[in-house]
């Protein structure tokens, strides 16, 4: 799941207005954030394979460390402390936890049976939506449209920059998310990890708009 992830972000923002936007977007992303290092570090293994699913042409050989369900809560876990120890604010640090760990709930939706449930399970899991198309595009296009229509719904752009930032953040994940479903498969898992790590960009962009707008 790729917009899917960012909805949930946009979502609680609304449920936890004093949680920045940035923190939930890394919170709804950490995993991913940090599978790309893995990749590079050579700790997990993806391979690429057209056709593995309708839409994502991604073997995801082994990774244990970002993404087994006890690995994913350990990591949520973490996020959660980080920020309640930078904030005090214990609801907003739930929320975050709860946020970040929601990722791997979101992907045992999509994948294939390939997520284990800790490093070394026999038993992994997924239920496959990303065998069907329309299917996926259809839950993770209302999954970020609502996520979307929440936070413009109640928050108000202050100046150019928290309206006009804020919709370029749309629009490229929109744009993002079409050439990935639509575009050619990566020419080897290399490009997967460095564009992964671009992906670092996104909280704080929108950190960069969320400041510019009010409750």
């Amino acid at each position: 799941m790729f917009i899917g992830h960012y909805a949930v972000a946009f979502a609680a923002k609304r449920a936890t207005p004093r949680v920045s936007l940035g923190v939930l977007v890394g919170a709804a992303s950490l995993l991913d954030l940090l599978w790309p290092a893995f990749l590079l570090l050579g700790w997990e293994t993806v391979r690429i394979e057209p056709g593995n699913t309708a839409v994502a042409p991604l073997a995801f050989v082994r990774y244990p460390i970002s993404h087994s369900l006890v690995a994913a809560a350990g990591w949520s876990a973490l996020f959660g402390l980080l920020y309640w120890g930078a904030t005090r604010y214990r609801s907003g640090a739930v929320a975050v936890g709860l946020v970040a760990l929601s990722h791997w709930y979101l992907d045992a939706l999509v994948h294939r049976p390939d997520l284990p449930l800790y490093p070394g399970s026999p038993l992994k899991v997924g239920l496959g939506l990303w065998n069907s198309f329309p299917a996926t595009l259809l839950l993770e296009g209302l999954m970020f449209a609502g996520g979307v229509w929440l936070y413009a719904a109640g928050t108000r752009a202050k100046d150019a920059v928290g309206r006009y930032a804020f919709l370029v953040f749309v629009g490229f994940m929109t744009l993002a998310y079409a050439a990935n479903l639509l575009g050619p498969p990566p020419p080897n898992w290399q490009a997967v990890a460095w564009a992964g790590l671009a992906a670092w960009i996104f909280p704080f962009w929108a950190e960069w708009f969320d400041r510019r707008r009010t409750r």
